[in-house]
C-alpha cells in the first residue's frame, strides 16, 4: 500500500509540475508572443503614429494640388506664379524688403 501511494504523490507531483508549466508557457505567450498583449500595444502606438503622418500627407498633398491647379493652363493664379518666379529667381523689386 505505501508503494501505491508514493506512485500517487510522484504522479500528482508531475501533474502538478505539467499544469504549472503549461500554465507558464501559455501565461507568457500571451504577454510576449507574437500576438501578445505587449505586441498589441505596440502595434496601436504605431498605427496612431502612422495615422498621425497618413493626416500630414494628406495635407500636404491638398497644398500641392492647390499649387498646382492654380499654377495650371486652364487657372493661372498671376500673384502665385509672380511669388514662385521671385523665390526661384531671387528678385526683387526696389521699393520691397526681402526677409528671409
Amino acid at each position: 500500500m505505501s508503494e501505491s501511494g508514493a506512485s500517487r504523490r510522484i504522479v500528482a507531483a508531475a501533474f502538478g509540475f505539467f499544469v504549472v508549466g503549461a500554465t507558464s508557457y501559455f501565461g507568457y505567450s500571451a504577454l510576449q508572443g507574437d500576438t501578445g498583449l505587449v505586441e498589441q500595444v505596440r502595434l496601436a502606438r504605431e498605427q496612431t503614429t502612422l495615422e498621425a503622418n497618413l493626416a500630414e500627407l494628406k495635407a500636404e498633398r491638398r497644398r500641392m494640388e492647390n499649387l498646382t491647379r492654380r499654377l495650371s493652363d486652364r487657372y493661372l493664379d498671376l500673384d502665385l506664379l509672380d511669388e514662385r518666379a521671385r523665390r526661384i529667381l531671387g528678385y526683387a523689386r526696389p521699393d520691397e524688403i526681402v526677409i528671409r
